[in-house]
């Protein structure tokens, strides 16, 4: 019973987190409520998928597989190509179809290679410090207008979504300091079923119907063959260096939280490569969001203190059973939004604290204060420039100029190791 109920519990971290990424894109293409139903079911079957191929053959930690946010933006980006550079939205996404397979490609040459073996090693705690403490300054400002209840721009804050979410926060928050180790460890699904009590109680909670449907298997290439034009294998290119960055540093912090348990740690990187690889062409073949490993999940681990892959591989075995079931996708689409960001907030005050102890590990403090600061200030500086700032500019510089989490992290890198490159060079000339 006690291995079911944790299975549940990642299942129900796993959808809240995912959800929302194919409704919004599906809102751009303007699907049809059916075609917006089957997106929504190939993604977490896709997911789902990518989860238990990481955790059986990859990099075998609980890291869950969400919808890689840079595929969202490229999503958004070529959205608006329709009518322009491509005749409708079928073909822009039959395009996406082939960038994605062009992804899953370059992500088996780079772990074939051992380039992503070398990657890896330019994840110091200082660039893991500054990617955990931007991956939260992004997320926060998402978490926070959805408990205002603020859905886009312009809509007014709703007073009465603002009290559910706060009270959410507060029962999610009482569960995970509860002295009761069980209570704890079941935390995140009784604040979830407690916020969605509290809402339903206060008239806020309300069913939502992906499909009628008892069962559905999900179909390959929907929108019709992949194509592979130049402009998408560049960004295709350009969109998996990134992509690995998240990768690296999503199993770099659940090391972290698992090596204090003393739970051994190996090279997982090149595994976990040709697993994302395999993941990213299930993205294009199935005509969903391509998928990347969460750092959330480190989070999550941590105010759980579930260590164990076992429930994360049942969860995930589980996420592809209730996909092929549209009836039961219906009950985790009603969930409130604002309850999914109400308790994400409280995981992630969890990682605030493994940022803090990336930091903690460094000796040379004047480093990284100095390529900490660089790196904030350009990554955060980057979140408050408005999307329409790019609209000009090339997909691929876009992709990177309007992502503060990658701008950041990539200036970390170019910082951190041109300084530690002449510190090397004045080192070797001092000997001489």
């Amino acid at each position: 019973m006690q291995l079911f109920l944790s299975a549940l519990q990642w299942v129900a971290f796993m959808v809240a987190g995912s959800i929302a990424a194919p409704i919004a894109i599906a809102d751009l293409f303007q699907l049809s409520p059916t075609d917006t139903a089957s997106f929504i079911q190939r993604t977490i079957f896709v997911l789902g998928i990518a989860s238990l191929i990481q955790a059986l053959f990859g990099h075998k930690l609980p890291i869950n597989e969400g919808p890689a946010g840079l595929w969202w933006g490229v999503f958004a980006i070529y959205a608006g190509f329709s009518g322009t550079l491509y005749s409708s939205h079928d073909e822009v996404l039959t395009v996406l179809q082939g960038g994605m397979i062009v992804s899953g490609v370059i992500f088996f040459v780079l772990s074939a290679t051992g380039l992503l073996k070398k990657l890896s090693s330019l994840f110091t705690p200082t660039i893991t410090f500054i990617y955990l403490m931007l991956l939260i300054l992004q997320l926060s400002g998402s978490f926070i207008k959805g408990m205002f209840g603020i859905q886009h721009d312009g809509q007014s804050l709703q007073p009465l979504v603002l009290l559910g979410s706060t009270l959410t926060i507060l029962v999610a928050l009482y569960f995970s300091s509860h002295k009761r180790n069980w209570i704890q460890r079941y935390s995140i699904i009784l604040a979830m079923l407690s916020g969605w009590l509290i809402f339903i109680l206060m008239g806020l909670g309300k069913a939502t119907t992906v499909s009628d449907s008892w069962f559905s298997l999900p179909e390959v290439f929907v929108f019709g063959p992949p194509v592979f034009d130049t402009g998408v294998i560049v960004t295709s290119i350009f969109i998996t260096f990134l992509l690995t960055t998240n990768m690296i540093a999503s199993i770099r912090v659940m090391e972290e939280v698992m090596k204090a348990k003393g739970h051994p740690t190996f090279e997982r990187y090149t595994r976990s490569g040709f697993a994302s690889g395999l993941n990213q062409l299930f993205g294009g073949v199935f005509s969903a969001i391509g998928s990347v490993p969460i750092s959330g999940s480190a989070g999550f681990v941590a105010a759980t203190r579930m260590y164990s892959i076992v429930p994360f591989i049942i969860g995930s075995g589980i996420i592809i059973i209730i996909s092929l079931i549209p009836k039961v996708m219906n009950l985790f689409a009603s969930l409130p939004a604002p309850v999914g960001y109400a308790v994400t907030t409280v995981i992630f005050i969890k990682m605030v604290g493994l940022a803090l102890g990336e930091y903690r590990k460094e000796q040379e403090v004047e480093r990284i204060h100095f390529v900490s600061g660089i790196s904030l200030i350009v990554g955060v500086g980057a979140m408050f420039v408005p999307a329409s700032a790019f609209n000009e500019m090339p997909v691929v510089v876009a992709s990177i100029l309007n992502n503060g989490l990658i701008l950041g992290t990539m200036t970390g890198i170019m910082v951190e190791q041109y300084i530690l490159m002449k510190n090397r060079k004045q080192s070797q000339t001092s000997e001489q």
